[in-house]
């Protein structure tokens, strides 16, 4: 990925984080929202959005959805904020890796203090 577009993908999740903390009201979001990166396509049509969500597969689910429904709104706000040409169309990804890491840090803790004791 060139270094302009991995600069746009981090102005994209600055502002995004901040959108969805200040304008989305949407009762099906996760009390615990996070927007981990952006991915832009090289012809700056699409943003993939990755977002971790802490809580159960249906609050994931939920706010994955509100997500999706509010991409036009979110994209609007997005081209209000930015000085671009085009704004990406955005497709929100659900992205695990966090609960797979802390779920991996578990699994070392209970190897290693079966070791110890």
């Amino acid at each position: 990925m060139s270094r302009r577009l991995e600069r746009l993908g981090t102005l994209l999740r600055q502002e995004l984080s901040e959108l969805v903390r200040r304008e989305l009201h949407d009762p099906r979001l996760a009390q615990f929202i996070t927007i981990t990166r952006v991915d832009v396509s090289p012809d700056l049509q699409y943003a993939r959005v990755y977002v971790s969500v802490l809580g159960s597969q249906e609050e994931k689910d939920a706010t994955m959805e509100a997500l999706r429904n509010a991409s036009a709104f979110l994209r609007h706000h997005l081209v209000q904020r930015l000085v671009m040409k085009r704004v990406p169309t955005l497709q929100f990804r659900l992205d695990e890796s966090l609960e797979r890491g802390d779920r991996l840090l578990r699994l070392i803790d209970e190897v290693s203090g079966q070791g110890s004791g």
